[in-house]
């Protein structure tokens, strides 16, 4: 897992020494409202959104006029709730996120379509079971374990509004393509993980 962070972080910057126009840093952070897609295992349960959030750092590398490459690299949460008998089950999944997106300026506004891959890295899984009786927690290092994929690609769309040229809000949804597993059962189901996300963004 460390080796697939440093590749991630390897990927990202690789932008910033190839890229011939300006680059400009930046910082995010935003709410996750996170979801799951369950696959054909033994997923018989319904599902819930999972708040949570997510932050880190961008880069902004013009290509051509109303087109820039706008990789980043982002810790992010997500999961799902659901009911289970005599109380409320909820999975939080911890992530290294590296969408590596093309920003088009439509039509010289302040509004931005943002659209690519996104290669999501798993560090860790936390259940965590709530009834009348009690709250039981189980935390999982995933490079200590095998029951989920440790990488997963997806992609993103979304809007990005440029408040002034330091400052922007977006809206964005997610969508791995690959399953967390092959095989799902009500511990380790199978599904695909779908985030719709909000935040504020800082150009420097």
């Amino acid at each position: 897992m460390k080796k697939l962070i440093i590749l991630a972080m390897g990927l990202f910057l690789a932008g910033a020494v190839q890229a011939q126009s300006p680059i400009r840093l930046g910082v995010k952070a935003g709410l996750n409202l996170p979801d799951i897609i369950k696959g054909d295992g033994n997923n018989d349960f319904d599902t819930k959104l999972n708040p949570g959030f997510n932050a880190g750092i961008t880069l902004d590398i013009n290509l051509i006029k109303g087109l820039a490459f706008t990789p980043e690299l982002l810790y992010a949460t997500k999961g799902y709730k659901a009911t289970a008998p005599f109380g409320e089950f909820t999975q939080t999944t911890h992530f290294i996120d590296l969408p590596l997106l093309a920003s088009l300026n439509l039509g010289g506004s302040k509004l931005n379509l943002v659209v690519g891959p996104q290669v999501s890295f798993l560090l860790s899984t936390k259940n965590k079971y709530e009834s009348g009786f009690g709250t039981v927690e189980q935390e999982i290092i995933e490079d200590k374990s095998d029951r989920f994929k440790k990488s997963l690609v997806g992609g993103l769309i979304g809007f990005r509004y440029d408040v002034t040229d330091k400052v922007d809000i977006h809206g964005r949804y997610a969508l791995d393509f690959q399953k967390n597993n092959e095989d799902g059962s009500k511990e380790t189901p199978e599904y695909r993980n779908q985030v719709f996300s909000v935040g504020l963004g800082i150009k420097f």
